[in-house]
């Protein structure tokens, strides 16, 4: 049997288990059994993550390499690490917006983004103000120094992203964004109302 009719005889056995689906959970489909059916090591005294594990695990490993080679990326651009970027590109995009809000959107705790702030401030990169309508309320925004600071350093951000996620193809990337995406939406709305609380509780709260 020829290729094309393998892939046909396929798609028409998991049709049929799985009436409603489309090709899209074919492919994913395709694409787990794969994985599933990789040799694996002898699992005798060792301490072997799960499904859950390996993917978590995965991602924090990309995030540090990224975290690292953005770090060495930055040098020379006025910027001292890559949280400061972020900032950055928050301030610039979000037009002015409150001093939490800028920190809370970098996943930071607010004593840390606060103390980040003021040494940008300090380097003439970063404004503070009140707000007209509340004086109370502090809002952000990039001086001429930080704005060409940020432009400046996009081009290395940019390519230290492309260079780590060179050997995948475009579509494997946009099914990365797509599968990932509702994970990020979900915990963004959630982590600043739960990070006091128990992890048992958090626990609870999530797998409701």
């Amino acid at each position: 049997m020829n290729k094309t009719a393998l892939l046909v005889a396929a798609w028409a056995a998991f049709e049929e288990q799985h009436p409603e689906s489309n090709l899209e959970d074919f492919y994913r489909h395709s694409l787990s059994v794969k994985a599933k059916s990789l040799p694996s090591a002898s699992l005798a005294g060792k301490l072997i993550p799960d499904l859950n594990g390996r993917l978590v695990i995965l991602i924090r490993r990309i995030g540090k390499f990224h975290m690292a080679y953005s770090n060495i990326a930055l040098e020379g651009t006025g910027l001292d690490q890559m949280e400061e970027f972020g900032i950055l590109v928050t301030i610039l995009n979000w037009g002015n917006p409150i001093k939490s809000e800028a920190i809370f959107n970098n996943i930071m705790e607010l004593s840390s983004g606060t103390n980040m702030l003021i040494r940008m401030k300090k380097r003439g990169l970063v404004r503070e103000y009140a707000d007209p309508q509340d004086k109370r309320t502090k809002r952000l925004e990039l001086t001429a120094r930080g704005k060409k600071t940020v432009l400046s350093a996009r081009d290395k951000v940019m390519r230290c992203a492309g260079m780590l996620v060179h050997d995948l193809s475009d579509e494997d990337k946009e099914l990365c964004i797509q599968l990932l995406t509702p994970v990020d939406r979900r915990f963004s709305g959630l982590f600043q109302k739960q990070k006091n609380k128990s992890f048992d509780t958090i626990y609870e709260e999530n797998m409701r």
